[in-house]
């Protein structure tokens, strides 16, 4: 699924008080109690060479650039595992 960025923009200008939440069902105490959390996978440090100007765009949005790197090499992958 793509979102391009004229609909990125339009999410995230509306404002909190205009979100209807009232099909969430609230968090409570039964919730909590039932809760498994989930780690996510070990990851292992490695060397990779890539462009300089790959490695800027995703240092511009500042922390959790390594992450979303590997969430973009994830999503590939799901995409195009058979």
């Amino acid at each position: 699924m793509t979102i391009d960025k004229k609909r990125l923009h339009e999410i995230k200008s509306i404002k909190d008080k205009d979100i209807d939440y009232s099909d969430i069902p609230e968090l409570d105490k039964t919730f909590w109690a039932n809760v498994k959390p989930v780690y996510p996978k070990q990851k292992k440090a490695i060397s990779i060479r890539l462009d300089q100007d790959i490695i800027d765009y995703f240092k511009s949005d500042g922390r959790g650039y390594q992450s979303k790197i590997n969430n973009i090499l994830r999503s590939y992958v799901e995409a195009h595992h058979a």
